[in-house]
């Protein structure tokens, strides 16, 4: 590690620090545990909460439900992409239902799930539809940005479609890949947690963070929404590595959506 490196990751904790005291003073100023408590209390509660057979199953079972979605529309949007890259008119088809799935708020989908399916794998159903659009504009921006040179001299010496997606498409598609499934790993918590709030399916983070509202536990409140934060950096950090490893890096790149 040099030593730039070190002070990068020094910066870091020092700026974590910051903002930890910064939310300790605020809980001293307000004085009011059922408002607003410092980050001491809700590490005591996370501990204890620990300590819990129901909460360790509760945050395997929403870790699985939201990387089933997450997966899912990764390769939904992927494949979908790709589809209306090769078959425009497909793709024209297509675009108005991607456009509505990522307009329409998560909200609207939640309660129309429970009406039409129940609170059972809501979470990975949200999840899907959040991550689908990134993935798809993404897939289908990292298509359209191939070298048009590379492309005519692939054609000229008639290259197999799989070389062309090795050789010519895969240098600018990858970094959209890339980016965007980092992205999407943070919507797709953060829409599944809200998603199981909602629908209330047994064992799960969503039902653990109703609970505490309901008894007034503002610091089991707050340790579960740190657990929320904590999975999602930790799948990020994880799917980055991997990404890392299993081809160029090449940078990061995306679209908005």
């Amino acid at each position: 590690m040099t030593h730039g490196t070190k002070r990068k990751g020094r910066g870091k904790w020092l700026i974590i620090v910051f903002w930890l005291l910064i939310w300790q003073a605020a809980a001293w100023l307000i004085r009011n545990e059922l408002v607003l408590v410092g980050p001491v209390s809700t590490l005591r509660a996370l501990i204890t909460m620990l300590g819990e057979g129901v909460f360790r199953l509760s945050v395997i079972l929403s870790w699985l439900r939201v990387m089933a979605g997450f997966l899912g529309g990764a390769l939904a949007g992927c494949l979908l992409a790709a589809l209306a890259f090769r078959l425009p008119r497909l793709g024209d088809l297509i675009a108005p239902l991607i456009s509505v799935i990522k307009t329409v708020p998560v909200v609207s989908f939640v309660i129309l799930a429970l009406i039409w399916f129940g609170g059972s794998g809501l979470s990975s159903l949200i999840s899907f539809l959040v991550v689908l659009p990134l993935m798809y504009f993404n897939t289908l921006e990292g298509l359209r940005a191939a070298d048009p040179a590379m492309l005519e001299m692939a054609a000229v010496f008639r290259m197999p479609f799989l070389w062309r997606l090795r050789m010519v498409y895969s240098p600018t598609l990858l970094p959209f890949i890339r980016g965007a499934l980092r992205t999407a790993v943070g919507m797709a918590f953060k829409s599944g947690a809200a998603a199981e709030v909602i629908g209330q399916p047994a064992l799960s983070i969503g039902n653990g963070l109703y609970r505490a509202k309901i008894f007034l536990e503002t610091d089991r409140v707050l340790a579960w929404t740190v657990v929320i934060i904590l999975l999602s950096t930790f799948t990020e950090k994880a799917l980055g590595a991997f990404l890392d490893k299993t081809g160029p890096a090449g940078g990061e790149s995306g679209v908005d959506v």
